[in-house]
Formats: C-alpha cells, structure tokens, sequence
C-alpha cells in the first residue's frame, strides 16, 4: 500500500489518495504519480471512466507543508505542472467522492473532474492568500467563468472555508449525499458512464472542454509565473512557517500610498 493506490474492476479505474494520518496532503512525488496514473489511464482501452477518492475522513487537505518548503514549484516543468498537463489531455470521465476536508489543490483540482459528489460533512477551502500565495491548476480562470468574479474573488480573495451545501449552491460540486452513501453514489455514476460507448463518452467531454481549454493552458503558465516568484517571497516564508509553528503568521507592513497613488 502506497500513498495512491488504482485498482481497475471491468471499464472502471479507482484511485485512491492514501496518506490518512496526513488528510492526504499531496508531496511532490504523490504529484508525479498522479499525472503518470492519468497519462496511462488515458492510454489504457479498457478505462472508460476514473473514480478517484481519498482514505480516512479527508479527501485532500492540498499541499504537505513540509514537503512542499523542500520543493517549492518553479517556473517551467514541476510535479504540479505534469500532473496540470495529465488533467488538460484527459478525455475520459472522472467521478470524485469528497470526504471530509478539501484544501487548496484538494479544491482546484476538482474542476478538472467531471462528476463531484460531496459528503455532507465535506469542508472545502482555498487558502492560498493566507499563505501569501496565488490561485493554481487554472481555477483564476475556470472557477470566476463558472461562478462569477465576485463570489470566486470572496473565496479566493478571504480564503475562509465553506460547507459542502454551500459547494453545491456555487455549482463548484454535482451533488451533497450523506457521507454514508459517498463512495456507492460515486461507483453507481461510474457503472453508469462505463456503460456508455467509448468513443462518444470522449468525444463528448473534448467537445465540452473545447471553448476553454486554450483559456485554462494561459491561466496555468501565468499562474505558475506567479506562484513561483509568490512561494520564495518574505511573506510566503513567514506564512509556512507560523502554520509549521502553529501561530498567526506576521507579515510585514503593507506599502501607504496617497490618494493620488503617489
């Protein structure tokens, strides 16, 4: 047992994320493993639809902190980014069951995802301000198309947590199902969309990602632009270091301009 598991049964590919000791926060090997088990998935005939979950009471609380400090994303190739690539070329269906809590790319990640099933219990957060950070995985763009500036900037721009109710109203998850029937409403879609001719279940989601695809590739090269330069910034640092620490983090002072900007 590693830190992901697969396991196919028929037409059907389950990806479990396996660090529940952790609320399988992602490394950046886990990173790698991801877009290496999507770019086969894609490859593979017998693979018509992945289900993809987590161990334990979370789905994904995003980054492990430690990890994360010792490989910090650059600019240009990194795990992130292969497993960005892998979520761009997919053409086959991914069913999510979200448990428990989904941080950062715990959340972004899921609009990649095509069916997303939330347990009532689900917590989702998109922390990255409070860690002096910026947006990822294309969501400065997909989530404002898909729910308007103003409520992704109040996500984005507070990065307070919000309820799996609350997911569902913001069109950000399909449906909220009790955390007990998670899993069963997740393989139940899966069978369902397994059933279905191959080719056409392809064709029918590269038709739908079409008019944003090229979108989503531009929000992902200038967000890693961004993201690169923000995670080696005083204020990154300081972030990381009062959540290793366990304490408010303390920022410096912002500039003071005039009311003329000068």
């Amino acid at each position: 047992m590693g830190d992901i598991n697969t396991e196919r049964s028929g037409r059907i590919l389950r990806v479990e994320l396996n660090r529940p000791a952790k609320k399988n926060a992602l490394t950046a090997a886990m990173y790698t493993r991801l877009a290496d088990i999507f770019n086969d998935a894609a490859k593979d005939e017998e693979t018509r639809v992945v289900v993809w979950h987590g161990a334990g009471d979370a789905f994904c609380a995003g980054n492990d902190a430690g990890d994360f400090l010792k490989n910090p994303p650059g600019p240009g190739e990194s795990p992130q980014t292969r497993l960005m690539d892998a979520f761009i070329r997919f053409e086959k269906p991914i069913v999510v069951a979200v448990r428990g809590a989904a941080v950062g790319a715990g959340t972004t990640m899921l609009t990649h995802c095509d069916v997303v099933y939330a347990g009532e219990g689900a917590k989702f957060q998109l922390p990255f301000i409070n860690l002096a950070l910026v947006p990822e995985f294309g969501s400065s763009y997909s989530l404002p198309a898909r729910i308007g500036h103003l409520r992704a900037a109040e996500l984005f721009l507070l990065g307070e947590p919000f309820a799996a109710a609350r997911a569902a109203e913001l069109g950000l998850v399909t449906r909220v199902v009790p955390d007990e029937h998670l899993f069963a409403t997740a393989m139940e879609t899966a069978n369902k969309l397994a059933a279905k001719p191959g080719g056409a279940l392809r064709a029918s989601k590269r038709l739908l990602k079409r008019g944003f695809i090229d979108q989503i590739k531009e929000a992902i090269k200038l967000e890693m632009r961004e993201f690169s330069e923000r995670v080696r910034s005083d204020d990154a640092k300081e972030a990381f270091t009062a959540f290793l620490e366990k304490r408010p983090p303390r920022f410096a002072d912002a500039p003071v301009t005039s009311a003329t900007g000068a």
